[in-house]
């Protein structure tokens, strides 16, 4: 899967196009993610022994990955991704715009 946790991510579909948010959680066997801040849903919970005073909540719901681009830290414009794999073995992601190791 090209996004990884706490990586930096921009929308490229839907209501939420064009905004940027790190990303709080991959779920690979969905294949979707949640990005900190967006797509934001309300949960309306009842009242419980840790949560006295119940009522509706917002938090982040899921995006399919997608709709997700990876934004380059040196650069800083999103951009495709590369794989490459090094001399000692390592497996490394690389921006296809600027060829810098993410």
């Amino acid at each position: 899967m090209h996004i990884r946790k706490n990586d930096q991510v921009e929308i490229t579909s839907g209501r939420e196009i064009g905004k940027r948010g790190k990303v709080l959680n991959v779920f690979l066997a969905k294949e979707r993610a949640l990005v900190e801040g967006l797509n934001m849903i309300k949960r309306h919970t009842r009242p419980t022994q840790n949560n006295q005073q119940g009522g509706i909540l917002e938090k982040e719901g899921s995006v399919h990955v997608s709709n997700l681009m990876l934004v380059c830290s040196k650069c800083n414009k999103r951009a495709r991704v590369r794989n490459k794999r090094l001399e000692d073995g390592r497996k490394v992601r690389l921006c296809h715009r600027c060829g810098e190791e993410i």
